[in-house]
Order: structure tokens, then sequence, then C-alpha cells
């Protein structure tokens, strides 16, 4: 483990220290979010510099020297005496850029700096989690198209039921991925910049910086938006953007939990069937007091950590329902959580799936002996059928099958014996006439329907070109340090 011995005398959030990846543990980082509040009063300056008020080169080019150099000792002390994050960093900042101290913040309220950041923040999460939901995507997509034909037994109710494809009920978990890719990049893509609104949204100090030229107010608000790579701003908003932007984001995040938990379970529950298993590690240990055990940790991970993001959704919905008028700082403590919290937790999830997803294992001769134990019940109707087209009576069998069907369910559940339907198909004269069809009655490719056909379709109009955008980010590899 690295760090001081300071270090575990403390609490430590797991997402951080335990899961997450480097890239979205730095994207809500102070590091980050400092040096983001720091680029957007560059940004600010040299639009208003832009725009005729008086700020020089030197000043700009002195609080760009110093974008990335934070005191963060300074700053947390300028804190315990301000009360005051942003104010705290305001002066953290002008000590070290005194000719620019000025003019840091000028016309701002904290909500530039903080929201802004913040939207930033969604918009870089966004854009870490849609490759790594790509590969998630791609994997499963190989893994479905490789096992397209491949007849397994389906459940209903978890009950035996008609038979599928093993890619067939991975395409089920695909469609639902899609739908959350989709989702992704819809909340990523409507996404805009709070832009320089003033301390209620009306953007009164910089119409008085401007003397009132709406003009430059809204080339103002225009400039910083694209400067910090933004298409668009929102029109209007409060101190605060709307927080419906947080619920419409982290609801996408807690959609994908739904779904990753429900792939998740179905795989558990197969691996307790012996039918398919995640991967496991040549020297991984299942269970400190049962050493043969292969237990799916990586899926009850998923599955563990797909709960939390999906309650984190009731944050932002109780945050925005309760934001009274133009602003109340009753959101600020919950955000600082809710956000970051979601973000990594749906990132922790992606790396873990991906992983299953390049290494999961199918046992096709236990599928098989499954199949077998359960298909000569789901054959009665085409056995009923032959014996029709042989010139018996459809009542008269249908009748014989019920007495014998009844007769191998009592060997299956009281006796604890396999199912002999078939055997006792066999030794009936009455069903003598098609005995020569069993074979080919009971192959089980003929009971998946259309399945094949429907993977090959569904991976090529939907799951590909879904894929598109990303095929130069899909050679990435999951390797998972716990």
């Amino acid at each position: 483990m690295e760090g001081s011995a300071e270090e575990f005398m403390k609490y430590r959030s797991p997402l951080v220290s335990r899961y997450a990846s480097k890239e979205m543990a730095y994207n809500f980082s102070d590091k980050k979010k400092f040096t983001t509040w720091r680029k957007l009063w560059i940004l600010l300056a040299k639009a208003e510099k832009a725009l005729g008020l008086p700020i020089t080169d030197a000043q700009i080019q002195e609080m760009e020297s110093h974008a990335g150099d934070i005191d963060f000792a300074m700053a947390a002390e300028e804190e315990r005496k301000l009360r005051h994050d942003v104010m705290a960093h305001v002066h953290t900042f002008a000590h070290c850029c005194p000719a620019a101290a000025p003019i840091i913040h000028l016309g701002a309220t904290s909500c530039y700096v903080g929201d802004n950041t913040d939207l930033i923040l969604l918009r870089d999460g966004f854009d870490i989690l849609l490759p790594k939901l790509a590969r998630v995507i791609d994997r499963l997509a190989n893994f479905a198209e490789k096992y397209a034909d491949l007849p397994t037994l389906g459940f209903t109710h978890y009950q035996p039921a008609q038979l599928t494809t093993v890619g067939k009920r991975a395409c089920l978990w695909l469609q639902d991925l899609a739908m959350d890719m989709r989702n992704l990049q819809r909340a990523r893509d409507d996404l805009r910049f709070r832009g320089v609104k003033g301390t209620t949204g009306t953007q009164a100090s910089f119409l008085q910086l401007f003397q009132g030229d709406h003009d430059k107010v809204e080339e103002l608000d225009r400039m910083v938006t694209e400067m910090a790579g933004f298409k668009k701003a929102y029109l209007v908003t409060g101190q605060t953007y709307s927080r419906k932007v947080d619920v419409d984001c982290l609801s996408s995040l807690a959609s994908l939990g739904a779904t990753v938990h429900k792939i998740c379970t179905d795989i558990r529950l197969l691996a307790n069937l012996k039918e398919i298993e995640e991967p496991f590690e040549k020297e991984q240990i299942g269970s400190s007091a049962m050493p043969y055990k292969r237990n799916p940790m990586r899926a009850e991970r998923c599955c563990s950590l797909a709960r939390h993001l999906v309650a984190l959704m009731a944050d932002p919905l109780q945050t925005a329902s309760v934001q009274w008028l133009e602003r109340t700082l009753d959101d600020s403590a919950n955000r600082r959580i809710s956000l970051p919290e979601s973000f990594l937790t749906a990132d922790i999830i992606l790396s873990t799936l991906q992983n299953i997803t390049e290494g999961l294992v199918v046992y096709p001769k236990v599928i098989e002996r499954h199949i077998r134990h359960e298909l000569p019940f789901m054959a009665t109707e085409n056995i009923i059928m032959a014996m029709v087209k042989a010139g018996g009576n459809r009542q008269d069998c249908h009748e014989k099958i019920r007495v014998l069907s009844q007769e191998a369910a009592a060997v299956v559940k009281q006796e604890g014996g396999d199912n002999d339907l078939l055997a006792r198909v066999q030794r009936d004269p009455y069903f003598t006439p098609i005995l020569g069809q069993l074979d080919a009655l009971l192959e089980p490719k003929t009971f998946i329907g259309r399945a094949p056909q429907q993977v090959a379709r569904f991976l090529s109009e939907e799951i590909r070109p879904l894929l598109e955008p990303y095929k130069s980010k899909m050679d990435v590899k999951i390797e998972l340090e716990l």
C-alpha cells in the first residue's frame, strides 16, 4: 500500500483508495478542480480585456504562469479565516499574482468558477465513461456473435422455459447497455456552460463593468463559453445552473447501474448452474473455508456498487426540489458527495464489467446436460404433431403424453432421478410409428427459433454502428488490481 502511516489513521473512500481508475479519480481531485478555477479566471480576464476593460497582457501572463502553482496549505488557512472557499482561492491566487490581483474574479460570483467547473467535470467524466461503456458493449457483442447459435435453456420466473441461445441472451444485456450508451451521450451533449451570469443570473455586475453595453455583456458570455470548450451556455440561470441538470446526468448513470446489476445477477445465477463463469485467476481464492469454491466476486462487486449508484439518484432529485428561488446553499455539501461518487462508481463498475466480459467462460457440456433434462417435456408438442401426421388422434396422443410426463416428473421431483420421459415414450407401443423421428424431434437447435438470425441482425444494425465513433479506443484491456 502507498502513503504515509498517518494516511491510514483516517477514513478514505474505497471508491478512490480501492477501486477507481486514475483518470476518474483525478477528474474529481482538488488539483483539477482548483486549476480549473484558475483557468476560468484567466478566460474571464482575457475576454474582459478583449472587450475593452483595462487589463494588461502582463497580468494575464502572470496568471497563466501560476495556473497550476497552487499552495493548498495557504488556501486551507485562508478558508479557515474567511469561511468561503472561493474567496480563499482568490486570495491564494492573488498572493502569487500580485500584479493581477486587482482583476482576478472581476465582476464574477462564486458560481462562475464553482458551477462552470462542475459542468466541465461532468462533461469530462462522461468522456471517460463513454469509451469504457463502448468497450464493454464491444466485448459482449463479440461474445454474443461467438455463441449466437449455442442452444441453452431459457428461464422465466427462474423456471426452465423454451430454449434460447447463449448469444441471444447476451443481446438482451446488450440492448440495455446500448440504451445506456445513448442516454450517457445525450446527457453529455445536452450539457451547456453556465457562463458569466452574475450573482442572481441577471448579469448586472457585467452590465455595470461595460457601462450599460448589452452587446458586450452578451459577447463576454459567448467568448468565455467558447474558450471553455462549450458550444452553448444556458440563456437563463439563477445564481446556479438549474439543479435539474444534475438530475439528468445522474439519472443516466443510475439507469446504467440498474442495467449492470441485472447483467451481473444473471451471470451469478448462471455461475450457480455452472453454465457460465466470470474469469478466475490461477491463484485466486474463492473461500477461506471452502477451497473448491469459485465465487463470482467480480459480478458481486458490480451488483454491490450498482446498488450504490442507483441509490445516489435520490440526492439530485431532493436537491433540485428544495432549491429556493434563485438559489440556496443546501445544495453544496450534498453535491460535493453525490456528483463525484456517481461518476467514480460508474467508472469502477464499467472497468470491472469489461474485465468480466473479456474473460467469460462458457461450459457447453453443462448447458447440454441441462437441456437434456428438460427438453423431453418441451418436445411433447412436437411429438404430438408427429403422431398426428402419422395417422394418430391428437386428443388420444395428448392424454398419453400427459400421463407419461406426470410419471417422469414424479421420478425427477420425488425420487431425484433423471427425466426419463423419452425412455417411457420409446417403451410405449402407441408411439411405434414415430420412434425413428425422436432424435430429430429432440434436436436442440430446432427449438431456438430465429435466435441466431436475431443476433446477427441486432449486432449489425444496432450495436456495430453505435461503436463506430470509439473504434480507436477499443484496444484498452482492464487488469483489476483487486
